[in-house]
């Protein structure tokens, strides 16, 4: 027997979509766009976003641009696929500050058929890989590294620099903490300010 016959052809295809890149690249306003053709298309959809993220709304994913979406802040990855029932479509935003379980679940929702997006930083301001997005960028079906306009060069951007002294791996900000930057211009940022 081959696994062709084995195969359900009415069994319903999950896969995962992962949407990355520096703060101010459009990682949250990409993911709404394509959440809103799903429910536009008629699918049922639901978004989580971790609970920890309150800087514009406690309970609605918004990009920096005020566009917005109702979500379901949760804990942790692990109470996502309790919430996920009956749905097509699955979106996670700031997937960075969830715990690296995520990856186990996003595999999961994909394998029972499920279509998940996931939008999150893909390295933090020390330009190190962040949190599970390195592990959901390997096992997505389709990643799209999305960037920001350098604010000193106005080269690509790929490097969220945070402009304060603070040393927290985790510190929401805005245009007063962080400004994106190209490779050079983070580089020379960086040792200018560890000079």
């Amino acid at each position: 027997m081959f696994l062709e016959d084995t195969i359900n052809p009415n069994k319903k295809k999950g896969w995962i979509e992962v949407v990355c890149g520096s703060m101010f690249s459009g990682k949250t306003e990409e993911l709404i766009r394509r959440m809103k053709r799903a429910q536009f298309a008629k699918q049922n959809v639901e978004i989580f976003k971790p609970g920890v993220d309150t800087r514009y709304d406690d309970e609605k994913v918004v990009s920096h641009d005020a566009n917005e979406i109702h979500s379901t802040p949760v804990p942790s990855s692990s109470n996502i696929p309790i919430l996920a029932t009956g749905v097509d479509v699955v979106g996670i935003d700031e997937a960075q500050f969830f715990d690296d379980g995520l990856i186990a679940v996003c595999n999961q929702l994909a394998n029972s058929g499920i279509r998940v997006i996931v939008a999150g930083l893909d390295m933090d301001f020390k330009g190190i890989p962040f949190g599970p997005m390195p592990g959901l960028m390997a096992c997505a079906e389709y990643v799209t590294k999305v960037h920001a306009i350098c604010m000193k060069c106005g080269d690509l951007a790929n490097h969220s620099y945070r402009k304060v002294e603070k040393d927290e791996l985790v510190l929401l900000g805005e245009i007063d903490e962080y400004e994106p930057l190209c490779r050079s211009c983070y580089n020379h940022a960086t040792n200018t300010k560890s000079a």
